[in-house]
């Protein structure tokens, strides 16, 4: 009996949930092309990280097994042939269904530019002439220029090509479609709006770019490499730098996957394969567009309102925040009591209001925060800057090693260096994941610290698309352990005890170990027992099978898992007592928050930290209890709303296949919509209550009657 699923093959699953939203004629048009959007971008870290990897290891002969069995080449195997399967579901979601609909709607994308009429040839020939060709850098490649490096993830034309009054022979030349130009070109008219993609009119004016020479044929082609970074640290003198080093190896890293049009010449793909050293397996024919993030584009456009989701409205005030007066001074609100926020429902702005108050608040003396990802015009990064400029300690770790964020955040590490804070970047041989900010604070009664502890990034961009969790407080044993964190991450301190906070490397998988088993032996007693469990993956061996063990001593067991699963749910003997659900709606699953029922006084906690070796062994994380009976009010809501999800929630079934809910005598619920309507529906019964406040009118009698 197979105990664990394969962690790769399980997060295709995941994408195929996404493509199940793509594909659901429920959902809004440009909702379905945003989720068919997203699986390209998926699956484009899919094959950079994931795919790279396996090909590494079978590269090195490395035969160690997963967790599942499989060794790297059986994994690798598997991997490619549910790739290819998932593509061509891709391209039938997008040829059969959606580009259909569109024009039924009254936008239609033209397949090629044969579909021009003439006069779309004159507009979009004299579009190439003035804003296309001035960019474009044609290059041929003979004995004197060597075939060129082709970058990570561009989008190409490549051509066959014979010297006009030659002697026939056939020669290889390529130009890169340039990304600083919209690739969805509108074309003018009346009445329904039709657009093509800017390889199309590319192609069509080929001819323009080799004058000298005749098109035999062209084909757009596409490279996708292997983009994860190989950093010694131990040995880099200076973190920093050799990032930025490897940075630039990324564009050109190993070749691993190849997409060209279904109908390319052989001899064009025969001559792109053997300069870019690609097999059969590594060779994708697609059926349409390459890369089809561009449909992300296409959802942005202006215009299409009616076909987007309506069905609420996020970003909604914080019950405990709603007046301006408890925005104006959030530390004094602070004071009043823990405030739990469950975003994108309720809004992120509070979390930007209580750095950027720190910042120029005169009392507080220090400012300490991590910082994982963030936004490309963070009013964070600005206003820690300003603190720092103003005198005050502004204390940041700023992890260098987040996958795809590295230069961005190398960016922000040096714009905080050069105001004054004292940046740390990450630590050796760790990622610091956490997401914790420290205010220190000289108040009336002596020093206060106000600790802020999340579950997601402080990215104000990703808060409104992600749903997470967030916690503001000042009781003195979370602020204690939020300063033990700091010393910990910018020198050597180890606290010998924690007051509330659990960290990993060094003690959090141990916690989780030992919160299962409480519930186990709870079940073995005859005393209440249950685990709800919320997070975006699991694959941990080792939590896995103190799962199953719970699950055999008769504890229930809810789990909400956005992607990864590597436990096998339902099998009997084995784990019939725990069920898996996945839910994939219109905001990106983020938060984890687990439950343990502790014999009818049920704990709550919330991490940044998924069931993953890499989360509890290999980074800096934190898990953090919610004690108030408000905020564990709140959770427990979260819990069972998900739990009683019938639209957005797929099943994991013990063969690890999903399947959607059976909702024959169920009521229906959408969870997500349902948050975002509790969350207006608070907001304006928030309104009925608000405290007037009249302000008197200054001057004399006679003036004030004249007004």
């Amino acid at each position: 009996m197979e105990r664990f699923t394969n962690r790769e093959l399980s997060w295709i699953a995941f994408d195929e949930r996404c493509l199940h939203e793509a594909g659901d004629p429920e959902n809004p048009l440009f909702e379905r092309l945003k989720f068919l959007s997203i699986t390209a971008s998926n699956l484009d870290e899919f094959f950079m990280v994931r795919v790279a990897s396996l090909k590494d290891m079978v590269n090195a002969g490395y035969r160690k097994k997963d967790i599942a069995g499989m060794t790297a080449s059986e994994q690798l195997a598997a991997v490619e042939e549910r790739l290819h399967e998932f593509i061509n579901a891709q391209y039938d979601v997008w040829n059969r269904e959606l580009r259909p609909r569109l024009k039924e709607n009254g936008l239609q994308i033209l397949d090629s530019y044969r579909e021009l009429t003439e006069e779309d040839c004159c507009v979009t020939d004299r579009y190439f002439d003035e804003f296309i060709y001035p960019v474009l850098t044609p290059m041929a490649v003979d004995s004197s220029r060597p075939f060129p490096l082709i970058r990570n993830r561009s989008l190409n034309i490549g051509a066959l090509v014979t010297k006009k009054g030659g002697d026939g022979e056939i020669e290889f030349a390529t130009v890169q479609v340039p990304g600083v130009v919209n690739r969805l070109i509108e074309l003018p008219g009346d009445g329904n709006r039709r657009m093509i993609l800017l390889e199309e009119i590319i192609r069509r004016n080929m001819d323009k770019l080799f004058l000298n020479y005749d098109i035999v044929c062209c084909a757009a082609y596409r490279v996708g490499r292997n983009a994860d970074l190989s950093i010694d640290e131990d040995e880099a003198e200076d973190l920093l730098k050799e990032i930025e080093k490897q940075l630039k190896k990324r564009q050109w890293g190993q070749a691993i996957r190849l997409e060209v049009e279904k109908d390319i010449d052989d001899r064009l793909l025969a001559h792109i394969r053997g300069e870019l050293n690609v097999d059969d397996r590594e060779l994708y024919r697609i059926n349409g567009p390459l890369d089809l993030t561009f449909l992300m584009k296409l959802y942005s456009l202006d215009g299409f309102d009616e076909w987007k989701e309506h069905g609420y409205t996020s970003g909604q005030p914080v019950p405990a925040l709603r007046e301006e007066s408890d925005l104006h001074d959030i530390f004094a609100r602070i004071r009043e009591g823990d405030i739990l926020m469950h975003h994108p429902y309720e809004t992120f702005d509070p979390v930007v209001r209580f750095v950027e108050q720190a910042a120029t608040d005169d009392a507080v003396l220090a400012i300490k925060q991590t910082l994982y990802r963030v936004s490309g015009n963070s009013p964070i990064i600005a206003a820690l800057a300003r603190a720092a400029e103003s005198g005050k300690q502004v204390s940041v770790l700023v992890e260098l090693k987040a996958r795809f964020d590295e230069e961005h955040n190398i960016v922000w590490a040096r714009m905080l260096e050069k105001a004054g804070c004292h940046v740390i970047y990450g630590l050796v041989g760790l990622k610091t994941h956490c997401k914790i900010t420290l205010v220190v604070r000289r108040e009336e009664d002596g020093i206060r610290r106000y600790v802020h502890l999340a579950t997601g990034n402080y990215n104000d961009s990703t808060a409104r698309l992600y749903t997470d969790i967030g916690l503001f407080t000042c009781e003195e044993a979370y602020g204690e352990d939020a300063t033990a964190v700091f010393n910990m991450l910018s020198g050597y301190s180890e606290p010998v005890v924690w007051n509330k906070l659990t960290l990993a490397p060094l003690w959090l998988k141990e916690r989780i170990l030992a919160l299962i088993r409480r519930e186990t032996d709870n079940a073995r007693g005859g005393i209440p027992s249950r685990i709800i469990a919320k997070m975006n993956s699991l694959c941990h061996e080792e939590v896995i099978s103190a799962l199953y063990e719970a699950s055999q001593a008769g504890v229930q067991i809810d789990l909400i898992i956005r992607g990864i699963c590597c436990l096998r749910a339902g099998v009997p003997g084995l784990s019939e007592n725990i069920r898996v659900r996945s839910i994939v709606g219109n905001f990106l699953e983020h938060s984890r928050i687990f439950c343990f029922e502790n014999a009818g006084k049920p704990e709550y906690y919330c991490s940044s930290a998924d069931w993953m070796p890499r989360n509890l062994e290999r980074r800096v994380e934190i898990m953090f209890p919610v004690e108030r009976e408000e905020g564990m009010k709140k959770l427990r809501h979260i819990l069972d709303t998900e739990l009683a999800d019938t639209e957005k929630a797929h099943l994991l079934m013990p063969d690890a296949t999903y399947a959607d809910v059976d909702k024959k005598g169920k009521k229906r619920v959408n969870s997500q919509h349902q948050f975002g309507e509790e969350a207006l529906a608070a907001a304006q019964e928030g309104k009925k209550h608000e405290t007037r406040v009249f302000e008197p009118i200054l001057g004399s009698p006679a003036e004030s009657a004249q007004t």
